[in-house]
């Protein structure tokens, strides 16, 4: 189905700043589709040599003819239906075409500018609806034309709640038709506005109730106010009962007064409520207001409490973190003890695996929730490793590309890979030598075509199926391609190579014993040492994105 915006550029004259109102009032027309009882269309013209096709059908630019008319028809941009009452159209007329004089109370309302009312109900989907139109008005300029569609099926006599339904529903009419509503320049800004049926009260222009719905009514008692809310002044009261001894916001005042439009939040005796107050500005001259209302207590408490267990995991990370700082200068002062080089070099060993670790807690402890952008933790652990290469090496490591944003649980054991294959090239690779080392970066299967980055062959080591080509010991079996969401790291040097009798699976050295548990084990990725073309090594990590592609996850 074509949007609101596809419909009006494609098929009308109106400009950026006319689609913009659209938008603005059909996000907040709800209210008025509530308080009508009635559905509601939003049409507008069509522009002059639009071609008109079949009755019902969606309108085609390819198509044009010189209609010779200012109007030639009607195309409908939006719908909305009342939740307070039955609907009259329950099919979806987004996107339908009717000719100029189909639909006579809009054309009237078009051509005279004004609310139509007139006219006998109509029958045509064997239920009695009554059509009303308003034009939609910006500055001097007519957009289009709503048409209120009532069904009148179930009608009864109304009761004082739905006749003042109906009277503020009759306000914001005659507002929308004098370009007053939306109030340019508001919009609610919560993140979602009280609805009709939460509770409703109507001011007067001083700010006293006229009228006060069940739900605003028991709103108020949860708030400590058992009297009956009619002829009270709202802003007064309000204010009363969230007394904290500190001057109250002006602004504040105004809005329960029915001054300006606004969304606010009060709170006493522990509960919470919403209000959202319209002023009512008819014929130039504001005649009182509208006040949504909605208990919010149990929903704000959740959020409270969703914001404490996230202030709670942060800090678990802080002191996971810290501990693991005071671990790595544990065993670095061990380190400094021992005469024993090999139990020197092997404590050094820890205490980068301790500090990679302490990285990713680190980070955590700074976000609102399990996911880190892992390049700034790459970029760190390749620092750490350029820092503690020997001199002689004179290597300083680089980064290529992006890994993105990563769940927890990926990048913890992915920063301790990292920083075994960055330290196992600069001890082994790039020994007592000047070199590169460069760590690339690319993800798979997000919209993206497969291409290799910076040329560097990443699926070489895994052929297409049906290619049985002779392979190296040292280099994996044959493969399918992975499919899915992957996220594909390729460590470089241009060092000494590897040996002729490398093997991965049966090597000894502990990194990469560490390594391969963590890619295979606990991530379910792949692992590739082969011989870099023109000299040296690249290890290509592969790691799916998807939980489903994970080993030993369900």
């Amino acid at each position: 189905m074509p949007t609101l915006t596809d419909l009006v550029r494609d098929h009308t004259d109106l400009t950026e700043a006319d689609l913009e109102w659209l938008h603005a009032l059909v996000s907040d027309w709800q209210l008025l589709a509530d308080l009508s009882f009635a559905d509601l269309l939003l049409w507008v013209p069509l522009r002059s040599a639009e071609a008109l096709p079949a009755e019902g059908a969606s309108p085609s630019r390819r198509t044009r003819v010189d209609t010779g008319a200012a109007v030639p028809g009607w195309v409908a941009i939006a719908q909305m239906r009342p939740t307070t009452g039955p609907t009259a159209y329950p099919e979806d007329l987004v996107g339908k075409v009717v000719r100029t004089g189909r639909r006579g109370l809009i054309d009237v309302a078009w051509r005279e500018r004004r609310i139509v009312r007139e006219g006998d109900p109509e029958w045509g989907s064997g239920i009695p609806v009554r059509e009303e139109s308003i034009p939609v008005r910006r500055g001097a300029k007519i957009l289009g034309v709503i048409q209120r569609s009532t069904n009148l099926s179930s009608a009864r006599t109304p009761s004082r709640l739905e006749l003042t339904y109906l009277q503020s529903a009759s306000d914001l009419a005659t507002m929308i038709s004098e370009g007053r509503f939306p109030v340019p320049g508001e919009e609610p800004n919560m993140v979602r506005s009280p609805r009709v049926g939460d509770g409703l009260m109507r001011l007067d222009r001083s700010g006293k109730v006229t009228y006060a719905s069940p739900n605003a009514q028991s709103a108020y008692r949860r708030l400590g106010f058992p009297a009956d809310l009619v002829g009270e002044a709202l802003g007064q009261i309000t204010a009363d009962l969230c007394d904290t001894g500190e001057p109250m916001e002006e602004a504040l005042s105004a809005v329960l007064s029915g001054r300006a439009p606004r969304e606010v939040e009060v709170e006493s005796r522990g509960s919470i409520m919403q209000l959202r107050t319209i002023p009512l500005v008819v014929g130039g001259t504001r005649i009182g207001a509208v006040v949504l209302c909605r208990d919010v207590t149990e929903l704000r408490w959740r959020d409270r409490e969703l914001m404490t267990k996230d202030a709670t995991i942060r800090e678990i990370h802080h002191r996971v973190k810290n501990n693991l700082q005071t671990v790595a200068a544990l065993l670095r002062l061990q380190a400094r003890r021992l005469r024993i080089p090999e139990g020197r070099a092997a404590l050094d060993e820890a205490v980068r695996r301790v500090g990679s670790i302490a990285i990713v807690h680190e980070t955590l402890s700074h976000t609102p929730d399990e996911l880190i952008d892992f390049d700034d933790i790459a970029d760190r652990v390749i620092t750490m490793a350029g820092e503690v290469s020997t001199p002689e090496t004179k290597v300083t490591p680089k980064r290529t590309g992006s890994f993105g944003v990563l769940p927890a649980e990926v990048a913890t054991p992915l920063a301790m890979a990292l920083t075994e294959l960055l330290q196992n090239a600069l001890e082994h690779g790039l020994a007592n030598r000047f070199g590169t080392l460069e760590v690339v970066a690319h993800r798979y299967g997000e919209g993206e075509e497969h291409r290799e980055p910076r040329g560097i062959a990443v699926w070489g080591e895994w052929p297409e199926p049906g290619a049985h080509e002779p392979r190296a010991p040292h280099e994996a079996e044959p493969a399918e391609r992975p499919s899915g969401r992957r996220l594909v790291t390729v460590i470089a040097d241009d060092g000494v190579g590897l040996p002729e009798d490398f093997d991965v699976e049966n090597s000894t050295s502990l990194g990469l014993q560490i390594v391969r548990t963590l890619i295979v084990g606990e991530l379910g990725g792949r692992l590739d040492f082969r011989p870099r073309p023109g000299g040296g090594t690249e290890v290509v990590v592969d790691v799916p994105l998807d939980h489903t592609h994970r080993l030993g996850r369900t």
